[in-house]
């Protein structure tokens, strides 16, 4: 089973995001998409007059902003990325994590900063497996937006690298997961102004040099906190990569990161 998350700059360059798309819908087994979309969220709030309010790179998700989200992620970016699915033959069911009680979250506590309506996900635990199974059986392939509930009636936005984290996670109890993390790098970079200086293989220990030289900064750090939590918990295999990198994910011209432990 494959699950990737795509974001950055794919999902508003609408040939890239094509792209990825027909190469997603291709791969054989049971898949499954996750999506971020905060630069649209962004772009769309400015029209409408809502700023973004940003801490290191995380959103404030006030009540205005937590409409804004919904409509962007739930809506326009999923259903888009849906419709775009159904066109070259991938049968897609768009999902937050309120339908079909997929995946429960917890407001994130007020320590140091208020980050309003956001959500942590506990972990694997708060995935509902026999949904996703369900949809897998009827051969439909879900495509998650950014957005969890916290089985109170409120919708929370919740990082979307943590989401697929999670799912993958949650799924590796049942099935031999391959968790993709896709976006418009050709990897973990040694030299983030030179696209071709790809680290091919980093593990728990490299990873660690890596945050104390600097190398490996701001929005990477949770990216690969994420992928490291998830390896620690069944998931067999990491990759980050760009989105044109997809189809070469299980073969000797793969050209992206790949994560592992040891």
């Amino acid at each position: 089973m494959v699950i990737v998350k795509i974001g950055g700059n794919v999902l508003d360059n609408p040939d890239r995001l094509h792209g990825f798309l027909v190469d997603f819908a291709q791969l054989p087994g049971p898949k499954l998409l996750v999506h971020g979309g905060g630069k649209i969220a962004s772009a769309m709030g400015q029209r409408l007059g809502i700023n973004p309010k940003m801490v290191d790179g995380r959103r404030i998700t006030d009540a205005e902003t937590l409409d804004l989200v919904t409509m962007v992620y739930g809506g326009l970016v999923n259903k888009q990325v849906v419709a775009k699915l159904q066109a070259v033959g991938c049968n897609a069911i768009g999902l937050t994590g309120a339908d079909a009680n997929c995946i429960a979250a917890h407001k994130r506590p007020v320590r140091e900063i208020d980050y309003g309506y956001a959500g942590d996900v506990a972990g694997s635990q708060s995935i509902n497996i026999q949904a996703l199974e369900a949809f897998f059986a009827a051969g439909l392939t879900p495509v998650f937006a950014p957005l969890t509930h916290d089985t109170k009636g409120s919708i929370l936005n919740t990082n979307a690298d943590t989401i697929a984290s999670v799912l993958a996670t949650a799924l590796a109890a049942r099935h031999t997961v391959q968790l993709v993390y896709s976006f418009e790098k050709k990897g973990v970079l040694q030299d983030a102004t030179d696209d071709n200086s790809v680290i091919p293989d980093i593990n728990l220990h490299k990873y660690n040099e890596l945050k104390a030289q600097g190398v490996v900064h701001a929005g990477m750090i949770p990216k690969l906190d994420n992928a490291f939590g998830a390896l620690k918990q069944g998931v067999a295999e990491v990759l980050i990569c760009e989105a044109e990198a997809l189809t070469s994910i299980n073969t000797a011209s793969y050209s992206g990161t790949t994560l592992s432990l040891n």
